[in-house]
């Protein structure tokens, strides 16, 4: 039923609760997982002209270590994997993967950001979930301790 599953990264620590749960799901299905790191280019557009260069081989190095670290962890437990890195909108970009790569399902990690923040920052998970044409596990990659906290503030205990 899923023989290809995407799962967008960071390259955070809470990563990897959400590549647990997508391995996981390979190993069930004898998947494929891509491993995608998505470079903002809004935030790099603001870069002085003179360093651009150094920070967007900074920016590749970081996507290349993030999508290295799950895709060895992925061909530890004998799936294949393949990675990419690319540059752009990162909703976007990980919507235009899924629909290029024939993807079944995307597998990826959210923040919980709830209220003014969320509405300020916009949520990537929340876009990707709102136009998807796969469906989407979203795995909270936050400090669990911190979002037991804020749910208890949520819901007045």
């Amino acid at each position: 039923m899923y023989n290809d599953i995407l799962v967008p990264t960071d390259g955070s620590g809470g990563m990897k609760r959400v590549t647990e749960h997508a391995l996981s799901l390979a190993e069930l299905c004898e998947a494929t997982v891509h491993v995608l790191y998505v470079v903002d280019e809004t935030a790099y557009a603001s870069i002085p002209e003179g360093t651009r260069e150094r920070v967007r081989e900074a920016l590749e190095g970081d996507g290349d270590s993030a999508t290295k670290a799950i895709a060895e962890r992925a061909v530890n437990r004998g799936i294949d994997v393949t990675r990419e890195v690319r540059w752009g909108d990162p909703a976007v970009a990980i919507i235009a993967y899924v629909v290029e790569n024939d993807i079944d399902m995307i597998v990826m990690g959210t923040r919980g950001k709830t209220g003014f923040e969320r509405y300020l920052l916009g949520s990537v998970a929340e876009k990707v979930v709102r136009v998807s044409p796969v469906p989407v596990v979203t795995v909270h990659a936050g400090d669990r301790g911190a979002l037991l906290t804020e749910l208890e503030e949520l819901v007045g205990m």
